[in-house]
């Protein structure tokens, strides 16, 4: 856990590479991933970049693999997947694969304009087939039209009718034929006929429902007209003969043509096939080899170019511990590359500071990426997520306190993470399941502790395990005290009384199980619940307040443990621990005895309100009189309280005043600055045996000097921000106690709304046992639905919410940037998310 404790060391290297190595050393420290370079051609326009030329012929390539891509998907071809990640191969192998990619690309349009056209005179064919063999009883109803007496007289008494034929879609035939009888003023007759076969559009490739159809007129402009028309509707005309000998003969040509582009088309469609296939193979691995090609060079665009030591000069973050990684990249590119001078590197002193890098796991991950959620942590900060590993998981479980759905959240861990091989291998996995999946670990400790938590309240799906028996006895006193008898009716709830019913040892472990059965059970819960969450609360921020020392002595400023961090505890302390102090006095100085056989003063029912208690402390109120029970806890109480209020007072001014005075002193006495260095840091060379000896100093977080009015302000904001939140959040912790009443009222309401009453009233030996399933799968969906998932989420954003406020801001500052580096696992993770948004 070291490297979670706080961000790693960083370097800050400045590399002098030699041209012909450069592409090698790139490449591995691509596969390492763990130098974050900086752009020292922030000025220099990306045209006019020394290796812009290589990166248009990656972007060419990564188009052609697009194009081929596509096409592959579109023919529904699947494509092999990778066993193991290919390396960035010699820049001079690039060319093979340019040379390849353009031919394939050339074949595969060449013979996909090929088959299209070949699909439209296939089309086309079928077109003319299909109306010239439903023309003959197009003309056999003409002749039939001009003998009746329904044909206006133009065309009736016409000597040579014309017409044209054509093929349309069938919704289209309807508009078509009212727009033509609009504009003919009805002297046209349009005979149409469906066709059987399904016809592929060829500019869309849907296949649609057509008709054939004939229309007989009158005139040329007519005719004009109706072509006009036909080709706004976008419909297919067809040349028919009128001689019905020349249509007879024409068919039979036609329907040998269709034969021969179908066989032709599908000699095409293989072949084309053939090649999508065997690109299909490798197009994974062409991708991936392009994409890192393209970023190397990318990278290399950023390096300045030294022309009088004719080499390439680079600078970047590099945690200290990856130093030998660099090391070897740069000897393996010397190598690979066949220079005749080594390239080396230098370590450079600097003011700027570093970027944050928490080194993590499967396992801690997601516990770091909900710390980033909020902010990135300031340099050498305190990382949070070491902590919230415990935590987070246990304030979830206090408000999810259910044996029964924690079991529920576990197995759901469990399998996520027993899988977690089989389910990261899988692409384009639902959004919101991989928030899931990448918070498995999260889920599993939060169905853990919610399983040790349900065991404490003895709560599963709402009812109790009697495992050690009861401390509570009923007796005739009781039930003559509630005014019922106890086995008249198994629902009667009695109240458990101390002062009846209580046999005086407590309870194993957790929740006796006789409150499941008492009427006053919620009343109890709410004073348990609510003081745990104090207690809790308190502990939680106090430990808060004590990590900000582990900052200061680490940073050096020993000065804010005495100015910040101890008026800070005893204001807390003074208070708020102190409170805590009563909840637990309160407890072991009442007993839920009999009053009467104890001690009058000391029973139950002179057992103070700490809360009544803790407001008159703060008003320096004295507690109401309630003979025979005695005012105060305990002896000097009131001078006491009285004492700590006016010591936390006096905390206010120390917190307000301390640091600034502090600072004013510090300046007068701090001699006159030195001039800095032009590019404000220094370089020192670095070996691979001096790795282990370069000193933290080394890079030092710049800290400009505020203004003494700016401090002062910030001083203020700060003291007014922290007496304040104490109060709120202290209070915020309640949500610990609410959350957990609601849950569990939630899931008694359901069981007995629900099921109770379904395995009550079903009583019937046929329809009732058919009744229990279908009332059973719908208890257990609700119980999935609302109290697991619902409950479960609305339990995780508070959680989150006590962390990031309530806990975080008394030592978290997260003032940080995160750690980039140059990684080509993490480029292609990147990538593939923006495909999947």
């Amino acid at each position: 856990m070291g490297d979670l404790f706080r961000s790693e060391e960083m370097a800050l290297v400045q590399f002098f590479v030699q041209p012909e190595a450069a592409y090698h050393i790139v490449a591995d420290l691509g596969e390492v991933g763990c130098v974050q370079f900086r752009d020292l051609n922030d000025e220099v326009n990306l045209f006019q970049r020394k290796f812009t030329s290589e990166v248009k012929r990656l972007n060419e390539m990564e188009r052609q693999l697009r194009y081929i891509e596509a096409e592959i998907k579109n023919s529904e071809i699947p494509i092999q997947d990778l066993s193991e990640m290919p390396k960035a191969p010699n820049p001079r192998e690039i060319v093979n694969l340019e040379a390849h990619l353009e031919k394939t690309e050339q074949d595969i349009r060449k013979m996909s304009a090929a088959g299209a056209t070949l699909k439209k005179e296939y089309i086309d064919c079928i077109h003319q087939k299909y109306v010239l063999l439903k023309s003959q009883a197009f003309f056999h109803q003409q002749e039939e039209a001009l003998n009746s007496d329904y044909l206006p007289e133009e065309l009736r008494h016409a000597s040579q009718l014309g017409f044209i034929a054509g093929v349309a879609n069938k919704d289209k035939l309807y508009p078509l034929e009212r727009l033509l009888w609009r504009i003919s003023r009805g002297n046209i007759l349009l005979r149409q006929a469906d066709i059987d076969e399904l016809i592929e559009d060829p500019i869309t490739g849907v296949e649609t429902r057509k008709a054939a159809f004939i229309v007989f007129f009158q005139g040329e402009n007519l005719a004009t007209k109706i072509l006009k028309i036909c080709s706004g509707f976008k419909i297919t005309i067809v040349n028919v003969p009128a001689d019905a000998a020349l249509r007879d003969g024409l068919v039979k040509g036609v329907a040998a043509e269709v034969l021969d582009l179908k066989m032709v088309i599908s000699q095409t469609e293989d072949h084309r096939r053939r090649i999508l296939v065997s690109v299909a193979k490798e197009i994974q691995s062409w991708i991936i080899i392009v994409y890192k090609m393209k970023a190397i060079y990318n990278t290399l665009n950023m390096f300045s170019q030294d022309i009088s030591r004719k080499c390439l000069i680079a600078e970047g973050w590099v945690p200290k511990k990856d130093l030998v990684f660099v090391a070897r990249a740069l000897s393996e590119g010397f190598d690979s590359g066949g220079s005749s001078v080594a390239s080396f590197y230098n370590v450079l002193d600097t003011q700027t500071t570093p970027p944050t890098f928490n080194r993590t796991n499967r396992f801690t991950q997601g516990f770091q990426n909900l710390i980033a959620s909020y902010a990135f942590s300031s340099y050498r900060e305190l990382n949070p997520a070491l902590y919230t590993i415990i935590t987070f998981p246990f304030l979830f479980a206090i408000m999810f306190g259910d044996l029964g759905h924690g079991v529920i959240v576990t197995c759901f861990g469990i399998w996520m993470v027993l899988s977690e091989k089989k389910i990261a291998a899988q692409k384009g996995k639902n959004e919101i399941f991989s928030i899931f999946f990448g918070g498995r670990y999260i889920i599993l400790l939060m169905g853990i502790f919610s399983m040790y938590t349900g065991f404490i309240y003895n709560d599963v799906f709402s009812k109790s395990m009697n495992i050690f028996g009861t401390k509570w006895k009923v007796n005739s006193t009781n039930l003559k005290q509630s005014g019922i008898s106890f086995f008249e009716d198994n629902d009667t709830l009695v109240s458990l009384v101390p002062l009846y019913s209580y046999a005086g040892s407590p309870y194993f472990a957790g929740l006796d199980p006789a409150w499941q059965s008492a009427d006053n059970k919620i009343i109890f819960l709410n004073s348990f619940k609510m003081k745990l969450s104090i207690i809790f609360g308190v502990v939680h921020m106090a430990f808060g307040v004590c990590l900000s020392v582990v900052n200061f002595v680490h940073f050096k400023k020993y000065s804010h443990i005495l100015l910040d961090f101890l008026p800070k505890i005893l204001f807390f302390g003074f208070l708020f621990v102190y409170l805590v102090i009563m909840i637990f006095m309160k407890w072991g100085n009442y007993s839920a005895m009999n009053d009467y056989e104890i001690d009058t003063i000391h029973g139950s029912s002179c057992a103070p309100n700490v809360l009544i208690f803790f407001i008159g402390m703060m008003l320096f109120k004295a507690p109401t009189s309630n003979v025979p029970c005695e005012d105060y806890m305990y002896g000097g109480q009131q001078t006491l309280q009285r004492i700590l209020v006016v010591l936390a007072v006096v905390c206010i001014p120390w917190m307000l005043l301390g640091v600034p005075i502090h600072e004013i002193m510090s300046r007068k006495k701090k001699p006159a600055p030195r001039v800095t260095r032009q590019n404000g840091h220094t370089s020192r060379a670095a070996s691979i045996t001096e790795l282990e000896t370069i000193p933290e100093s080394s890079v030092l977080p710049s800290h400009e000097e505020e203004p003494l009015s700016d401090l002062m302000v910030h001083a203020g904001i700060h003291t007014i921000e922290f007496t304040l939140s104490t109060v709120s959040h202290t209070a915020s912790y309640l949500r610990l106690w609410a959350l957990s009443l609601a849950h569990a009222q939630l899931s008694d309401v359901l069981w007995d709304m629900v099921l109770r009453k379904a395995l009550v009233t079903l009583s019937h030996p046929y329809t009732g046992g058919v009744a229990i399933y279908i009332i059973f799968f719908a208890w257990s969906s609700i119980t999935v639905g609302i109290l697991v998932l619902m409950e479960g989420l609305s339990a995780f954003l508070h959680t989150l919410r006590l962390h990031w406020v309530e806990f975080m801001t008394k030592f978290f500052e997260g003032q940080g940037y995160d750690f980039e580096p140059f990684s080509f696992k993490r480029l292609l993770e990147a990538d593939e998310e923006n495909a999947r948004d």
